[in-house]
């Protein structure tokens, strides 16, 4: 691993398990300070914020642990204040909160898309609203985005909600990045794919509300494609492959030196098309700004 240059503040989201918790470990023992923010860190997440100091005490690292719902504009904006006023400064945003779903697209009402949509999504533009003051002001700083393969590999039946949602976060992401540039803020995207083991995403997965329509497609043309869906992706994983990976990328992302850290990494085990598919678009979006006079906008500025 690259030695640590300089000690980096950072706010891992959704860091309560999976890929957020995997993400604030590994990044505190590359040496950096890292806050591992969740919901309800008094009441149902209490136990995970103890085992975090008991593991960061053990470990020698700088790992804490903030308050943040980022479905809560006031919970999000409090978290960020608070990082900040700890260490005068915030250099590292890691989005990655998210829930998935499970279920036929139909059986699930529109107000589950709504709140998958919020918690994918409205949840980064709350985030971002709270912190990229503070890193504009420093004309320096980076925001890592845990997208997904599924935005534009394959993408199995029953998962549309979180498939339409981290599509969204994605495009959001695209532009975000070249509206920061100037700023010295870089955008590095993190793009996972169907790790069914070693985290909890498919297991704390959302149910369709409307049980009678998700009934009607365990029966008929459709009797046995969720179990198939589920089986496969499964199955498409090698043996080997290992969640912990994708906090690694992460670590070596913001090891890597200013201006120099990639614009996107896909860690795929199971190869689903997504990294040759985003290569096309994002080269795409490069020479549409070549075209318009903004070539500038695809590599962040240094500052001051």
């Amino acid at each position: 691993m690259t030695a640590v240059t300089e000690k980096q503040v950072v706010v891992v989201t959704g860091a309560s398990s999976g890929f957020g918790l995997l993400t604030a470990r590994a990044l505190a023992h590359a040496g950096h300070a890292v806050y591992a923010s969740m919901r309800e860190t008094l009441g149902r997440n209490a136990h995970q914020v103890s085992e975090i100091a008991r593991y960061a005490a053990e470990h020698g690292i700088d790992l804490r642990t903030v308050e943040l719902d980022v479905a809560s504009d006031a919970s999000v904006e409090n978290g960020i204040a608070q990082v900040i006023a700890d260490n005068g400064r915030l250099d590292i945003v890691v989005h990655n909160a998210g829930h998935m779903s499970f279920g036929p697209a139909e059986a699930f009402t529109p107000e589950q898309f709504a709140q998958i949509y919020d918690v994918n999504v409205l949840s980064t533009q709350r985030v971002n609203r709270a912190a990229l003051p503070q890193l504009r002001k420093q004309g320096k700083g980076l925001v890592v985005w845990v997208s997904s393969s599924s935005t534009r590999g394959g993408t199995p039946p029953y998962l549309s909600p979180y498939f339409a949602a981290k599509a969204a976060m994605d495009s959001l992401t695209v532009s975000y990045s070249t509206e920061l540039a100037r700023w010295g803020v870089e955008t590095s995207i993190i793009v996972p794919g169907a790790f069914t083991k070693g985290t909890n995403h498919f297991a704390h997965a959302g149910k369709p509300a409307d049980e009678a329509r998700a009934a009607e497609y365990e029966l008929g043309p459709y009797e046995g494609v969720a179990r198939m869906a589920l089986d496969g992706l499964a199955a498409l994983e090698p043996a080997d492959a290992d969640a912990g990976e994708v906090a690694q990328a992460i670590v070596e992302v913001v090891q890597a030196p200013f201006g120099k850290r990639p614009f996107r990494v896909h860690v795929d085990p199971s190869r689903d098309g997504a990294e040759e598919v985003n290569g096309v678009a994002d080269r795409v979006r490069a020479e549409m700004y070549r075209r318009i006079g903004l070539e500038d906008l695809l590599r962040p500025a240094a500052v001051g």
